[in-house]
């Protein structure tokens, strides 16, 4: 069974797939849509679920350190619902916190340009995210 795993910002949507075991997480790209336009990028995934025949979805959820929900979280969750309501596929949220910050990290020990960083930082946390979601219903 196929996952897909997304990392939404507000004008990027990173995106990365499982194998279809559920064991390997993989990057697939960053779509770029008009900013906090939730449609666009619905539409994008879309396309995903049924090219690669998509049974689940992983979203990552923007939480403050303190563990709130602020307005990137609501946005989020507000794309959860469109997906839930257009799709009728699982959503299941993950606690994205500091994925992007891991993601950096890792480009900058693989000594990635300024520029290569800025575009593959969405994807890379993207299979950060499904990957961790993989790893904890292994066990």
């Amino acid at each position: 069974m196929k996952i897909l795993g997304l990392d939404l910002g507000s004008k990027t949507l990173g995106v990365a797939i499982s194998d279809e075991l559920g064991i390997i997480a993989s990057p697939v790209g960053t779509f770029k849509f008009n900013e906090y336009q939730l449609q666009e990028a619905l539409e994008y995934v879309k396309i995903l679920v049924a090219k690669h025949n998509i049974k689940k979805i992983v979203l990552g959820l923007a939480k403050n350190m303190d563990g709130s929900i602020g307005f990137q979280g609501q946005y989020t969750l507000k794309f959860k619902d469109m997906l839930i309501e257009q799709l009728a596929l699982e959503v299941v949220m993950v606690d994205e916190r500091l994925t992007s910050r891991m993601a950096e990290q890792v480009m900058l020990e693989a000594d990635l340009s300024r520029k290569k960083r800025k575009t593959k930082v969405d994807q890379l946390a993207a299979t950060i995210i499904l990957q961790s979601y993989l790893d904890s219903i292994k066990k």
